[in-house]
């Protein structure tokens, strides 16, 4: 299976906003800063997200996103495939028709690996993620590396 960044992004920024959100709404600015992402981009992703019914605009001062489901309610495999990413490690996109337009010699194969896939990615949520001591430590690091950025690119006054 081939991830693109776009399946890696979505995820990425869907689990820094299960990490702020239940503070306050946040914004894709904030998200692009702690991620590196280009905001164009997150932009994108976050209108297929929203129609996906997996983040919801909260519009105004303050505004930002929020998750539309609890944590635990929504899996990886279910972000990927909001983003339009399939999650397929075969050659002809699941059609067999890889070799004359008929099944490959390792069709069933491909077909397996990416049900295992999808199945392992289906079995992770946003609060299993959220759970891990690794990804507190990181998203804590990430905070203060954006703030610091903000600190020294505000202008003094």
């Amino acid at each position: 299976m081939r991830l693109t960044t776009k399946g890696r992004y979505a995820v990425t920024a869907m689990l820094d906003l299960a990490f702020h959100s239940p503070v306050k709404p946040v914004t894709l600015t904030d998200i692009a800063a702690r991620q590196t992402i280009s905001l164009s981009y997150l932009e994108q992703l976050f209108a297929r997200l929203r129609r996906a019914g997996m983040v919801k605009g909260v519009r105004g001062p303050g505004g930002g996103y929020t998750l539309c489901q609890k944590t635990s309610e929504i899996n990886i495999a279910d972000i990927i495939a909001a983003v339009d990413e399939p999650i397929d490690s075969t050659k002809c996109g699941g059609e067999a028709n890889c070799q004359k337009h008929q099944a490959c010699l390792t069709h069933d194969l491909w077909v397996g690996l990416s049900d295992q896939i999808r199945d392992y990615l289906k079995g992770i949520t946003l609060a299993d993620l959220l759970e891990r001591h690794h990804v507190k430590e990181v998203a804590k690091r990430q905070d203060q590396e954006a703030q610091h950025v903000i600190e020294i690119t505000r202008p003094s006054l």
